[in-house]
């Protein structure tokens, strides 16, 4: 799939579907895209040139290549299963690559469903928030077969800045868990670091310079400190969709036995955060519960 050009069709055209659907453009392909609501898919097809469809099932027909990019659980599992769902119009052949940070046990259940269909399933989700998918930079963390990944990798490339193969379907998902455990931890850390330095009356730029460049850096700190010195919080990933996805890690170490006192401790300080309406900030908004 690497050469030539592929119709593919794109579901979920929000803030991280969208640019990825138009880099998929920009690298020639033929994209057809739904979003269920559909003057976010207009309004897509009339910036990058593609074409917006009413159903999944109308996006999934005659493509070579279905992405998806949507909510939850349930919003994958209704698009791909449900009543006007693509896999049903999917050909035998056809690869699917699911973008949406959603339950192991879901990607192991579409990999199934999709061998039933003769359908090549990749679970792929991505790290990098909206700036990444708007430059084309995502990190993306792959389950599947040998034989998936290898149809599914040229493809990302186009919206991609590392793509890396984890294991079996299932994953790409429980990896991203992985990448939201050490996120929450580093950002409870650098909370309570930031409010540390203010009670003692330093100046936060000065600390940010001494010790940006020794063991405590990190993205978050290279990349938040300064914004929540500022209380400014509008960076992306929000609080929301945090929640989400820590209580999909929390639910999958129930099964597997793993233990994540730390993860569940945040996942609790971000609820107080929600209860405070500050759902929609970025995540870096956990310094909002400590007081200055």
């Amino acid at each position: 799939m690497s050469e030539r050009k592929l119709r593919i069709g794109f579901i979920g055209t929000g803030v991280m579907g969208g640019p990825m659907a138009g880099h998929l453009v920009k690298a020639g392909h033929t994209v057809t895209v739904y979003n269920r609501t559909r003057a976010k898919a207009d309004a897509w097809a009339e910036r990058h040139g593609g074409t917006a469809v009413a159903t999944p099932a109308e996006a999934a027909q005659g493509a070579d290549v279905v992405l998806s990019c949507v909510g939850n659980d349930d919003d994958l599992a209704q698009v791909t299963l449900g009543r006007d769902g693509a896999f049903a119009a999917m050909a035998k052949g056809a690869l699917f690559v699911d973008h949406t940070t959603v339950s192991a046990r879901l990607a192991r259940q579409l990999s199934v469903e999709g061998q039933s269909h003769g359908i090549l399933c990749v679970d792929a989700p991505v790290s990098g928030g909206e700036s990444g998918a708007q430059a084309g930079t995502l990190s993306i963390m792959c389950g599947g077969t040998e034989a998936a990944f290898a149809a599914a990798e040229p493809v990302m490339r186009a919206y991609a800045g590392r793509i890396v193969h984890i294991g079996g379907p299932g994953a790409g998902q429980t990896t991203k868990m992985v990448n939201q455990i050490a996120i929450a931890g580093v950002i409870q850390g650098l909370s309570e670091a930031l409010r540390f330095a203010q009670a003692s009356k330093l100046d936060t730029d000065k600390v940010f310079e001494a010790v940006s460049g020794g063991a405590a850096a990190s993205w978050q700190m290279l990349n938040r400190w300064g914004t929540m010195a500022k209380d400014e919080f509008d960076f992306g990933f929000a609080v929301d969709w945090m929640r989400k996805d820590l209580g999909l890690a929390l639910e999958e170490a129930r099964s597997n036995g793993a233990t994540i006192p730390v993860a569940a401790l945040v996942d609790q300080f971000y609820a107080d955060v929600q209860k405070a309406g500050g759902g929609r900030k970025d995540t870096s908004s956990l310094v909002t519960r400590l007081p200055k």
